[in-house]
């Protein structure tokens, strides 16, 4: 079975209703980064960032997988799937994707406040949890806090997503800027005899002179035509 390792970001899960950052009208319009997305901020004012992440929180029960998030799920059946992605939404696991790497956290966790990635200390919070308040502990009596990569810390994820995408037969971009290092290197590991795709509706100057097929679509209509396309590959 081949190995198919796909890297997702922002656009992939925009047609579910996830408000994107970096777009016109995106959160970072309504909170600058600095304030909810980097190590200073959460120091100066942890109950603005611990309130920012509740929001995101909520809005995920308000949202589904698109028909992109299941047809990633579906090509399982026929590769050996691996999702790596920068969003720290739920949906590809809630579409049915079994092998998900999340690079900068995962929006339905959190952590301790003194070691982010200590794994005794991270938990899944149920949706009736998803509401996290200022004296909340974590196992190391640290305030409970996302388990979010913010800006400034380390990736702890890439490492293990390197390995897998030196090994890639297929790989595909989508929804992704390609402007967020480290995710945005990921494509210098790609071996030279692998397939790559790029879903995109908008250009992408993915920094490489590689050939890639470009599939100038949205998540869903791109993963469609994507999945035609490996199917008449094969």
């Amino acid at each position: 079975m081949k190995k198919l390792v796909v890297l997702t970001g922002a656009g992939m899960s925009a047609e579910s209703g996830i408000s994107t950052f970096r777009d016109a009208g995106g959160l970072w319009d309504h909170y600058p980064v600095e304030q909810v997305a980097t190590p200073e901020g959460y120091a100066r004012n942890p109950e603005l960032v611990i309130k920012f992440y509740n929001e995101r929180r909520k809005q995920l029960l308000d949202v589904q997988p698109n028909a992109g998030h299941r047809g990633l799920a579906l090509l399982e059946k026929r590769f050996d799937t691996t999702i790596i992605t920068q969003n720290v939404d739920n949906l590809h696991e809630r579409a049915g994707s079994s092998h998900v790497i999340h690079l900068h956290g995962e929006l339905t966790k959190v952590c301790s406040s003194l070691s982010p990635n200590d794994p005794r200390y991270i938990r899944e919070l149920k949706p009736d949890e998803y509401e996290v308040h200022m004296g909340d502990k974590a196992g190391d009596g640290s305030q409970l806090r996302p388990f979010i990569v913010w800006f400034g810390e380390p990736v702890p994820q890439i490492e293990t997503a390197i390995d897998y995408v030196e090994k890639a037969d297929i790989f595909v971009i989508i929804g992704t800027s390609m402007v967020v290092y480290p995710a945005a290197g990921l494509l210098a590991y790609v071996p030279p005899r692998a397939e790559v795709y790029l879903i995109d509706p908008k250009p992408v100057d993915v920094h490489s002179a590689r050939p890639i097929h470009v599939i100038a679509k949205g998540a869903s209509e791109g993963v469609k035509e994507l999945t035609e396309l490996l199917i008449a590959d094969r």
